[in-house]
Formats: C-alpha cells, structure tokens, sequence
C-alpha cells in the first residue's frame, strides 16, 4: 500500500487530479449508459472543472474559487451538480494539505459552504436542513480528511528530521570516540615508546662518549643505532601529533607526506642502513621518483623500508636484495626480491609480525595491489601504484590503475 501514501504526497498532486478527471469522466459515461444523458451544458461546466483543476493544481486557492464559482453557475443551470461539487470539494482538500494558515483554510471552507447552501434558496424548511446536513459531506469530510493527510505528513516529516538528527548525533559521538581513541594511542605512543626510544638513544649516545677506544666497526654500529634512533623519535613525535590533531595535517594521517626532493636520499639512506646490517643490495632507482607526489613517495620509502628490514630478518644479513623502483606512464612499479641465501641470524623470532600485512593495506589505499611470495630460492614483494589522475578544480586527485603486468595465480601466502 506503499503507493497510496505516495499518491497523497505534495509532489504528486497532478497525479490526483489527472485521477480526479478520469472518475469524473467515467462518471459522464455511466450516467449516458444509465439512460441519463448529459446536457451539453453540464459537459461544459465539467470540462471546465477538469481543466481548471489541472491547469491550476500548482495553485490550490485559485482553483478553489474557480471550482466555486462553476459550482454556483451549475447550481443555478443543471440538475445534476455531482462533477462540480466534487471538483469544490477536493480543492478544499489540496488547501488544507496543501499546509497553507488555518485562516486561509477556514476562508476555502466557508467560501464552499455558502456556495452549498445557494441550493437551498426557497426551498422548503425540510430541504434547507437537508442541505445543512449535506454540509458534512461536502465541506466536513474533505476538510477533516484533509487535516489527517497533513498531521499524517507532518509526523512522517518530524520523523525524518529526528532520523537525521540522530544520524548526526550517531556520527558526532563516533567522531568523539575516534577523537579520544587516538588521544589514548598518542599518549601511550608519547609516554611509553617514545619514553623508552629516547632513553635507548641517550644510552647509545653516553656510551659513543665514554668507550673511546671501540674498534671502528662498532663505533659504525653505534653511530647507525643513534641515528636511527633519534629519526624514531621525530618521526614518533610527528605521529603524536597527528593523533592528537588529525586536522591540522594535510592529507591521510597514515601515509604522511615527504618533499619529493627529498624521496631519492631517503630511499638511499634506507639502502645503507640495510647494507650496514650486512645485507647487500642492488638498487635500481628511476631518477624520476624525485618528481613523485609526496603521498605515493612516502609509501614507495615505507615499503623500501619494511622489505629491507624483512629481508635482513627472514633471508639473512649476507643475502643479496635488488630493488626496483621504476616510473612507467606515471605509475611507479615497485619490487624487493632476494635471494635467501644469507642464513637466518641467531636470535631473531620467526613470525608474529604484521609487516605485510601493514604493506598490503598501504599499497590498497593507494589503489594497487600486492603481490608477495616465494620465488627460488628467495622471497619477493612488487605492486603498482597506479598513477595519479589529475583532479578538475575542487576536487581531489585519485589514483587510478593503468595497465599493470598480467601475473599469473593468486599471491603466495606471507611468510611467517
């Protein structure tokens, strides 16, 4: 029955006068085949209610006092008034629904009433309380069903508005929550790891001052523990940043930007602290990865970062690692491959980590895919980062996938 409450929307009041005219030009019809037939003159009035009511349905008081005024000249000329007096009657309805002031409908209603009541002129006592009675079907029953229509719409209206505004409220309490989830991470992150990694780097730095005669060798380590150490720090201060103040950074909290100038040494540092820990790679590095955006270079740097360091732990500090970072068409093909061979070193846990995992969700915000598993002896990581469509004015850049290498099978499942 869902249509019917359509049929009684605002928007639709063409559809129920069109309705309206086609019931009362069946009831023309009925009554020839009944044996009555229509006057020429009530034909008239009739097709003059019907195009008036259509002509003017965007206008319900017009097309009430012109329903009126042919219901007074077929009061005054035909016998069968039927058509008119419904046409009156449902403009009264279109104004009461219509939510126009209560004068306005209280106007309409007595406007069709003294019209009704026109009938009874001269009649005799018993006619004239006749009409009064008729009163309540003419004027009463299109004026209540009308008030019903209208409280029905006003209820289904504050009902919308209540939705919405709980639907506002729903989304401002998951923006607290989300607010002050990343309060408590970035206190966590401030108070405990940034805690202990400062105190780690102080540590390394005292003993740098105090055992001056280290071999070189480990003096080296020292000098990469420290540095890497203090890049820890900023970069966690920058995280605690952006937890305790998402909207102050420009872009998407977890792929924080880098100066594409800067990609190329970033990348290269990240190859010589994975050659400081023994393993040996071989970079390929496409010039044009200074001119990448600065969210696709920091997530080629993250990568390059997280592969290496797998490397290291899962094939060895004696393995041998190439890296490719090439830019074709404006994507940037990205691969770390080694050759498993270097022996995994002592000490170091087997699996546990979420290091592909947190690859994989990086490269897929970025619109590409990785790919990860066995090849050889060795293991290797490569994806696509699509490239960047240019964004028309106000409205943002987005990746999109250009044609990528057809790899056969479904990725190896992640090592331990």
């Amino acid at each position: 029955m869902r249509w019917v409450g359509r049929l009684f929307n605002a928007r639709d009041a063409l559809v129920r006068v069109m309705l309206l005219d086609l019931a009362g030009v069946a009831y023309l019809v009925f009554c020839t085949q009944a044996g009555r037939m229509p006057t020429a003159t009530q034909w008239i009035l009739a097709v003059a209610a019907f195009a008036a009511a259509l002509l003017l349905h965007r206008r319900p008081v017009v097309n009430m006092v012109v329903q009126a005024a042919l219901l007074a000249v077929a009061i005054a000329l035909i016998d069968d008034i039927m058509i008119n007096q419904v046409g009156a009657s449902w403009a009264l309805i279109e104004i009461t629904i219509g939510a126009y002031r209560a004068r306005t409908i209280g106007l309409a209603a007595g406007l069709l009433a003294v019209v009704d009541l026109t009938n009874t002129i001269g009649d005799p006592a018993d006619r004239v309380a006749a009409g009064v009675v008729g009163l309540a079907l003419e004027v009463g029953i299109p004026l209540l069903l009308g008030l019903v229509i209208r409280a029905n719409w006003n209820v289904a209206r504050q009902a919308q508005e209540r939705a919405a505004a709980e639907q506002r409220q729903h989304e401002s309490d998951s923006r607290a929550a989300r607010a002050d989830e990343r309060a408590a991470i970035a206190r966590e992150l401030h108070d405990v790891v940034a805690h202990h990694v400062a105190s780690m780097v102080l540590r390394v730095g005292v003993a740098r001052h105090v055992l001056t005669d280290l071999d070189p060798r480990v003096g080296e380590v020292f000098d990469d523990v420290h540095g890497t150490g203090t890049a820890a720090l900023t970069e966690l201060r920058k995280l605690v940043a952006v937890l305790r103040n998402p909207d102050g950074v420009r872009g998407d909290a977890a792929l924080t930007a880098i100066e594409p100038s800067a990609l190329p040494a970033a990348i290269g540092a990240a190859i010589d602290r994975a050659r400081q820990a023994g393993v040996t790679v071989e970079a390929d590095l496409d010039p044009a990865v200074g001119s990448l955006d600065a969210v696709r270079g920091m997530a080629v740097l993250r990568l390059t970062q997280e592969a290496l360091t797998n490397v290291a732990k899962h094939a060895g500090t004696s393995a041998v690692a190439h890296l490719v970072v090439a830019v074709r068409d404006g994507a940037v093909h990205w691969e770390v491959a080694d050759d498993g061979r270097g022996g995994v070193p002592a000490g170091v846990p087997s699996g546990g980590g979420h290091g592909i995992t947190g690859m994989r969700e990086r490269v897929e915000v970025l619109g590409g895919r990785l790919e990860a598993g066995p090849t050889g002896t060795g293991w290797r990581v490569r994806t696509v980062l699509p490239a960047v469509v240019a964004a028309s004015a106000g409205t943002p850049a987005v990746p999109q996938v250009r044609e990528r290498e057809a790899r056969a099978g479904e990725p190896a499942p992640e090592p331990a």
